[in-house]
């Protein structure tokens, strides 16, 4: 594969985009001559000219490209825009102050958005309600239609959610592994370090002392997932913290799920109070129970997403560490459902 091309022989203009290029996760090609340039001019995903070899690049007359960013070192200089339109660049990069936006730069120049990278989150309007299993299941429904998915546990209480896909002694990073992680990260990286079960991969909690999730790195394991999956599940837990609206602010739709009984309709009622601050998109699935459905969703005033049916045999399947049962069970039955309708609307 080709890489990010950079054209400078000012050595600490070098030693900044070196840095910057480590910080992407990437690798550069390095010319520090405009005419060591040409081999690598073409095939490069992104080039960044620097200002001291501007003139002696647009003297060769390089073919006309997308993706060159012309980079410089220091305060305004006018004569750059010059240069700019010399050698076809796009704009100017003017470091320190560019140094995230030419992360991201150099970021997508070698993995480009290649998937829908849909966020649907599910949270409990109660305790015991259910919405891990669902949001458990809605990700392994899709991860075996074929779509790469991500299951995310956001709940440090919740004991685990990769203990209810029967994988707790699977192999890879959990979130204390991964939480000081910000700025970009690819999903490949990702990937890698996770655990994943052909197209699920699972981002969950180990067993010891339970940790706040940092904002930063749900920010940079969401905008992985967006570059390299189709769908995102989030699991998240009643009480928000730094890190949940991140998901939230990102989410097609969000799952709610609701006992059927009037002390389930009240604790539903103050955790959408604070869901409604941070996602507009907010969608009930209800228990069976003493109300009917009609009258839950009257009550909160939330449209409802679906009744999850009772699934016979779940809670022994979870306890011999066997995956929630699904395919033409009434639960796979719902989950494939609905995720047909989540991804129709999104």
């Amino acid at each position: 594969m080709h890489r990010p091309l950079a054209i400078t022989d000012d050595q600490e203009l070098l030693d900044d985009l070196l840095r910057i290029a480590a910080a992407a996760g990437v690798e550069l090609d390095v010319a520090h001559a405009a005419a060591h340039a040409r081999p690598y001019w073409g095939g490069a995903p992104l080039v960044l000219v620097g200002g001291d070899l501007a003139d002696a690049l647009a003297a060769t007359g390089p073919p006309r490209r997308q993706d060159v960013l012309l980079v410089t070192r220091g305060s305004d200089d006018p004569s750059m825009w010059r240069r700019c339109v010399a050698v076809g660049a796009r704009a100017v990069v003017e470091l320190p102050q560019a140094e995230r936006l030419l992360v991201d730069e150099l970021g997508e120049a070698v993995e480009p958005v290649s998937r829908a990278g849909t966020v649907v989150c599910v949270s409990s309007g109660g305790g015991g309600a259910g919405a891990t299993v669902l949001a458990a299941s809605l990700a392994l429904t899709a991860s075996r239609r074929g779509l790469r998915t991500l299951l995310v546990d956001a709940d440090p209480l919740g004991g685990g959610i990769d203990v209810v896909l029967g994988e707790e002694e699977a192999t890879g990073a959990r979130w204390p592994d991964i939480a000081g992680r910000e700025g970009r990260v690819s999903f490949a990286a990702l990937q890698d370090a996770l655990p994943t079960f052909g197209e699920l991969t699972v981002l969950s909690w180990h067993r010891g002392e339970p940790a706040a999730v940092p904002a930063q790195a749900m920010r940079a394991v969401l905008d992985a997932a967006g570059r390299g999956c189709d769908l995102v599940v989030t699991d998240l837990p009643r009480h928000l913290s730094g890190a949940e609206p991140e998901a939230l602010s990102r989410a097609a739709a969000t799952l709610v799920v609701v006992r059927s009984d009037v002390r389930g309709v009240l604790a539903a009622g103050q955790v959408l109070a604070q869901l409604r601050r941070h996602t507009a998109d907010l969608r009930l699935v209800v228990r069976s129970g003493a109300l009917a459905p009609e009258v839950v969703a009257a009550s909160l005033g939330v449209p409802e997403a679906g009744v999850l049916p009772d699934q016979r045999g779940l809670a022994q399947a979870l306890d011999r560490g066997a995956p929630p049962p699904l395919g033409r069970t009434p639960l796979g039955r719902f989950c494939s459902g609905l995720l047909d309708t989540l991804l129709e609307a999104s």
